[in-house]
């Protein structure tokens, strides 16, 4: 038996905040780059084909553990099995969330940097200055914390609200205000001359640039980009009613996710090709290339260029920010219900202590030896043990955990709503938790820690 919890309000309020925990920088920074170096719509295909195999089986996984469990991530392992000691996959996940929370927060604070610079006319110059810009800004020991500080205020005032109040009634007014930026944006990139040769890119596959790392770079993508195993899922679907079709709910929101993901590379390749940027720029497209194609493009209407790029940035920061309540609810209802804090007090400390964080890390990007170790600066640690580390480890232990060790019965009463749904497609749900979810997670690790490489 699961205790009372508060639920969301409405099904569209659940999809729309899940949807936002979802979508985020991994969709309109990392996607257009990701289809940018490999090879445009071929990728676009293979991430498809990888979202229906590997992310809604998993996202299922999470679903299924949050909504049983009704608890926080850690508390939701433990009571899906006798055997309480899984439940230190769930704390895995509140820690990855906690640390992603931190650094996450610097990258959402540039996007509000990017908006100030923009309407008032500081990204204007040639590409060489675009550049200097954001090298001088991000080493910066004032402006990035600042911006970090103001991301984590608005993620703590949504906070604070409780579910309904505060993280359903913000989704509601944030998610559609990104899509309508979203389309605002794409309209205008595609109606530019030479803008055409982007869309060609994104929708007519070119099978000859596919290869084994493209495979795995899909895979990659489609996992990251669902904010799987870092207890974001888990935790909002532990506020899912038992009448929630939570089969539905994952494909819903994962086919929003893609279209998000979709229209953010319309938005940018047909700008990228009318001034003939090549659309392979990598990280870098968000913060250096793109600020010269938008005045490049509109150059005939300087205050149109402008419009453009502070929605642009308006819209990866309403991105970011949906992203970062979820992230920040992991760990306000995991010290809520393992400790004596309220909300508050508890939504208090999540905010405080990850400022701090992401203060460290920002100021870490400032050629600050004292920040860096073996290299790497404390931001890029963070990035490699949460995203090459703990996420896929979380992934792989998951579906182990749901595959081999949870009750098969348990599993199906919560995939059919205890036999009033369909449950046709739960062999398929479990063959590939079982056995293709897992192989593909270790791939994309290794692969990521350079360890296999694909040929074909």
């Amino acid at each position: 038996m699961t205790q009372e919890r508060v639920n969301f309000g409405s099904k569209l309020g659940m999809v729309l905040a899940t949807a936002g925990s979802a979508v985020g920088l991994g969709n309109v920074w990392r996607f257009p780059y990701m289809v940018g170096e490999n090879g445009g719509a071929a990728f676009i295909l293979i991430y498809i084909m990888c979202i229906m195999l590997l992310g809604i089986p998993c996202m299922m996984s999470e679903f299924i553990i949050g909504r049983h469990g009704a608890a926080n991530t850690a508390r939701a392992y433990s009571r899906m099995d006798t055997h309480k000691a899984w439940h230190i996959v769930g704390l895995m996940g509140v820690i990855t969330g906690f640390l992603i929370t931190g650094y996450y927060a610097v990258v959402s604070g540039w996007c509000l940097q990017y908006i100030f610079a923009s309407g008032v006319g500081e990204l204007r110059g040639d590409p060489q200055y675009i550049a200097s810009y954001f090298a001088d800004f991000s080493a910066s020991p004032l402006r990035p914390v600042f911006w970090t500080v103001v991301v984590f205020l608005l993620t703590h005032v949504i906070i604070v609200r409780g579910v309904r109040g505060g993280i359903e009634k913000a989704s509601k007014a944030l998610m559609p205000t990104l899509f309508l930026l979203l389309l605002v944006v794409v309209v205008c990139s595609c109606l530019l001359p030479g803008g055409a040769a982007g869309i060609e890119f994104l929708f007519k596959p070119d099978f000859s640039k596919v290869t084994g790392s493209v495979f795995l770079a899909a895979m990659g993508q489609a996992f990251y980009s669902l904010g799987l195993s870092m207890g974001c899922i888990c935790t909002f679907a532990s506020y899912f009613s038992r009448e929630t079709n939570l089969l539905k709910s994952a494909v819903n929101i994962a086919v929003i996710d893609t279209i998000i993901a979709i229209l953010a590379g319309l938005m940018i390749f047909p700008a990228a090709f009318s001034v003939g940027v090549s659309p392979d720029s990598g990280p870098s497209l968000i913060f250096i290339t793109l600020p010269n194609v938008f005045q490049q493009a509109f150059a005939g209407v300087p205050l149109l260029g402008t419009v453009v790029a502070v929605m642009f940035y308006m819209l990866l920061s309403l991105a970011a920010i949906t992203s970062l309540i979820s992230l920040h609810e992991v760990s306000t209802a995991f010290l809520c219900e393992e400790t004596r804090l309220d909300r508050k007090n508890a939504a208090r400390l999540v905010t405080v202590v990850c400022s701090v964080i992401g203060a460290f890390c920002s100021l870490s990007l400032g050629d600050r030896a004292w920040l860096s170790m073996f290299g790497k600066t404390l931001f890029d640690w963070f990035d490699f043990v949460t995203g090459q580390l703990l996420l896929p480890f979380g992934g792989i232990l998951t579906c182990i955990f749901m595959g081999w060790v949870v009750p098969r019965k348990l599993i199906k009463d919560e995939f059919t709503n205890w036999g009033t749904l369909s449950g046709t497609l739960f062999c398929v749900y479990l063959l590939l938790v079982r056995y293709f979810c897992p192989v593909c997670i270790m791939a994309i690790f290794l692969n990521q820690l350079g360890l296999l490489n694909i040929a074909f």
